[in-house]
C-alpha cells in the first residue's frame, strides 16, 4: 500500500507539472502578438500560390525567416488583391504588407517602410528585334499596360504629366506578369517596366523573345529606389513592428539566410548589403 501511495503521489506530481507546462504553453500562446501579413499572391516568384495551393515566393519566404527571428509574434498570411493589401494596411487590418513594394513618397507618408530586403535594377523589356527604344525618353508615344497603383505605373503617368504633348500610352490591366511580358513579345504592346531578375527568370523559365534596356539612374530614380521593402501599418503597434522587423532584417542578412533565399529563386544573391 505505501508503495501504491508513492506511486499515485509521484503521478499526481507528473500530472501537476503538466497542467503547469500546459497552462505555460498557452499563456505564451496568448501573449504572442498576432500580425497579420496580406500579399495579393504575384508578381511571381516573389509571391504566388504553387499548384498545390501553397503560398510561396522570395518575400513570403523572407517574412517567414524575419519572424523566426522574433520568437514574441505570431503570424498568419492572407491573400487578398493587390489595391485591398493597401486598404488592408490603411485600416490595420493587415499589420505588414508582402508584395515586392518599392518606395515612392505618396506611399512613405501613409505606411512605415522595413528596411530594404531585396537589391534589383529597373530596366525595360521590349522585343529582342525591337531597336525602338534604348532608353526612358524613347518611351514617347510606345504602349504599355500596368497594374495600376505600381511604382511603374506612378513613374509613366508622372512622365506623361511632364510631356502632354507626346504621352505614353497607359492600358491598366490586372493580368499577371507572365501575360504582361507575352504581350510585349507578340507586339500587342511596345514595352513593359520590370525588375532586372524577374525579366531574366521569365526570359529563362518561358523562353521569351525579349531583352531588357538598362534605364541609367536618373531613369530608375523615376521610379524609385532599386530595392523592395515590407508595408508596415501606421496603426497601433506598427513603430515598433518595424524596428522588430528590422532587426530580423539585420539578422537573416549577417546569418547568411536572406542570400540563401535569394539563390534559391534567382541563382543569384539579391540581398541588400
Amino acid at each position: 500500500m505505501k508503495y501504491i501511495q508513492c506511486y499515485l503521489l509521484f503521478f499526481s506530481g507528473l500530472l501537476l507539472l503538466s497542467g503547469c507546462d500546459n497552462k505555460q504553453n498557452s499563456s505564451e500562446q496568448i501573449s504572442k502578438k498576432k500580425i497579420v501579413i496580406a500579399t495579393s499572391g504575384e508578381p511571381s516568384p516573389f509571391t504566388t500560390v504553387n499548384s498545390k495551393g501553397e503560398l510561396i515566393g522570395y518575400d513570403i519566404d523572407v517574412v517567414k525567416a524575419i519572424f523566426a527571428e522574433l520568437p514574441q509574434y505570431q503570424i498568419s498570411f492572407e491573400i487578398t488583391e493587390f489595391t485591398s493589401v493597401l486598404a488592408g494596411l490603411d485600416a490595420d487590418r493587415y499589420q505588414v504588407g508582402a508584395n515586392n513594394f518599392a518606395m515612392n513618397e505618396q506611399r512613405k507618408e501613409k505606411y512605415f517602410y522595413t528596411d530594404p530586403i531585396f537589391l534589383n535594377q529597373y530596366v525595360i523589356a521590349v522585343k529582342s528585334d525591337d531597336n525602338r527604344i534604348n532608353s526612358f525618353k524613347d518611351l514617347h508615344g510606345k504602349s504599355t499596360e500596368t497594374t495600376p497603383g505600381l511604382n511603374y505605373s506612378t513613374a509613366l503617368e508622372q512622365y506623361n504629366q511632364q510631356n502632354p504633348n507626346n504621352p505614353v500610352n497607359i492600358d491598366y490591366s490586372e493580368a499577371d506578369l507572365l501575360a504582361l511580358l507575352q504581350h510585349v513579345e507578340s507586339g500587342k504592346y511596345d514595352f513593359q517596366l520590370v525588375d532586372r531578375a524577374m525579366l531574366q527568370q521569365f526570359i529563362d523559365q518561358h523562353q521569351l523573345k525579349l531583352k531588357s534596356i538598362e534605364l541609367s539612374a536618373e531613369d530608375s530614380a523615376r521610379i524609385g529606389l532599386p530595392y523592395s521593402y515590407l508595408l508596415v501599418s501606421k496603426s497601433g503597434q506598427g513603430e515598433q513592428l518595424t524596428q522588430d522587423l528590422n532587426q530580423g532584417i539585420k539578422n537573416i542578412i549577417h546569418n547568411g539566410k536572406l542570400a540563401e533565399i535569394s539563390y534559391h529563386y534567382f541563382n543569384a544573391d539579391y540581398s541588400p548589403k
